[in-house]
């Protein structure tokens, strides 16, 4: 599910009890049919794995429209140095240049390449240096 509908995965990230997922939305229609299918195929796929039945998800997702280059950045930071940011919480360190291999930094096959300005170019623009 790269891609359906005007709904588009660009960046995510696998954590223990939770996902972060950057996606592209035509419209808020787009949005939650794209977030609700991702959720049942993502449900279907860890009960098959864990050989259960019922909710996987006990929450919505929270959707935050990323505006500006600088919030665009800083959010892909984010989704993809997770991992670093939980390790961090439980006194681990992980080497800097480390790839999470559950993000889509690992997984670029996963995840469809961006169509909007924001997403394709406007975050370098947000960088530190850039």
């Amino acid at each position: 599910m790269l891609e359906r509908d005007g709904f588009r995965i660009v960046h995510f990230t696998v954590q223990s009890n939770h996902l972060h997922i950057i996606v592209e939305a035509r419209d808020t229609m787009a949005l939650a049919r794209g977030m609700q299918a991702l959720s049942i195929r993502v449900a279907k796929a860890v009960n098959r794995i864990l050989e259960r039945r019922g909710p996987v998800f006990a929450d919505r997702y929270h959707a935050h429209a990323l505006r500006t280059p600088r919030e665009t950045a800083n959010a892909i930071a984010y989704v993809l140095g997770n991992s670093h940011i939980h390790a961090a919480r439980r006194g681990h360190t992980i080497r800097p240049d480390a790839i999470d291999p559950l993000t889509s930094a690992a997984n670029r096959h996963l995840v469809a390449q961006p169509h909007t300005w924001l997403l394709r170019i406007g975050w370098t623009l947000g960088l530190p240096d850039g």
